[in-house]
């Protein structure tokens, strides 16, 4: 505890001799300056942000979009990608819960209407028992085509009742299909939002760059003016250049 006691006050009389080193530079300077009112005190600061990275836009974007923008302190145009990243999110999402909603419709329709069981059912079973009226039509028809490897046992029975029926099971699964269908549209364009994001990342941190290749400098200046009946003044001046 003492030791971290000392190491503090150390610090503290550190700073404190710094402070009062720079304030009795200053006060010489400013005498100085009162000696020959021509003098001025300048202290010059010299500031070079540090580049961005390329790469680093293209990550951010890919990984969501207008980050790569914001990365390049240009947000103004990276919030339109991110606002259609959350769209499409939500379409994506609204789309899938459609797709399986009616999935789940026509498999019952077709448990109740035409007495199927799902088990060992894949998605090709589906579609076939929306073109024919029962399984003997379908088996006969492989059979006079003479594709006997395509018959299906007897486990996979489905009969409708009328044309109607399987015409109304169709349509369910038509749109349960398509909505997948489309699904896949959207993806892209998910995609494509990222290209472009990155895209414009890139470009938006080139010009960054090209921003500060340029030396930013500030002068700050101290001077004595000495109007003509009139009391001396100390003048300061802060000028910003490029």
């Amino acid at each position: 505890m003492k030791k971290l006691f000392f190491i503090v006050l150390c610090f503290a009389i550190n700073s404190f001799s710094q402070d009062s080193k720079n304030l009795l530079e200053l006060k010489e300077e400013i005498k100085s300056v009162q000696q020959n009112p021509s003098l001025e005190i300048n202290k010059v600061i010299q500031e070079k942000p540090e580049k961005k990275k390329p790469i680093l836009g293209i990550l951010y974007s890919l990984l969501l979009p207008g980050m790569g923008e914001l990365y390049a302190d240009s947000y103004s145009s990276g919030k339109y990608f991110t606002v259609a990243e959350g769209a499409l999110w939500g379409i994506f999402t609204g789309m899938n819960i459609y797709g399986n909603w009616q999935k789940d419709k026509y498999k019952s329709f077709a448990i109740s209407k035409a007495g199927i069981t799902t088990e060992d059912k894949d998605e090709e079973y589906y579609s076939i028992i929306s073109q024919y009226l029962d399984i003997e039509e379908y088996n006969d028809e492989k059979a006079l085509e003479r594709e006997f490897d395509k018959m299906y046992p007897e486990r996979f029975f489905w009969k409708w009742n009328t044309q109607q029926e399987r015409k109304e099971y169709r349509s369910l699964w038509l749109s349960s299909e398509q909505t997948f269908n489309d699904v896949r549209f959207v993806v892209g364009a998910m995609i494509l939002n990222r290209i472009a994001s990155a895209i414009n990342a890139v470009r938006l941190v080139s010009a960054y760059n090209k921003r500060i290749t340029e030396e930013v400098s500030w002068n700050f200046s101290v001077g004595i003016s000495k109007p003509v009946n009139l009391p001396h003044s100390i003048t300061f001046n802060f000028q910003k250049s490029f």
